[in-house]
């Protein structure tokens, strides 16, 4: 078992805290960072630690455990778990992310970026490193 990672949370951002939660532990979860068998600190353990309601976190695992992530028991917290190369693609969450990737490629926009930095920005990340 390793140590769990960093989770970052921004209070003044737009993004409500149980999706900064989710998308911090998926992004060591993709980057290998997390791996199968890795617990999870528990719930309230980690809301404490962030500040933040328990069922902030809670949402943030649930969310998770739905996308084959996780695995959730009562008593024993949240456990990574091998997770098979995903089937067919659900077209109303690939819509939901398309939306929020147009939305962060506007904002990414209006703080100054050109189309061309944009792009170059997510070909970075999708391949794991930062901009």
């Amino acid at each position: 078992m390793t140590t769990v990672p960093l989770v970052e949370i921004h209070v003044d951002s737009p993004v409500p805290v149980y999706r900064q939660i989710t998308d911090s532990l998926r992004g060591h979860l993709v980057a290998g960072r997390l791996e199968p068998g890795d617990l999870l600190p528990p719930v309230r353990q980690l809301a404490m630690d962030l500040g933040v309601h328990f069922n902030t976190v809670a949402h943030a695992y649930r969310d998770l455990a739905e996308e084959g992530w996780l695995d959730l028991k009562r008593r024993r917290g949240a456990m990574v778990i091998a997770r098979g190369r995903p089937g067919k693609p659900d077209q109303s969450r690939i819509g939901i992310l398309m939306t929020r990737l147009r939305d962060l490629t506007a904002e990414l926009r209006s703080a100054g970026l050109t189309d061309a930095q944009v792009a170059a920005a997510l070909r970075h990340v999708s391949k794991g490193s930062k901009p």
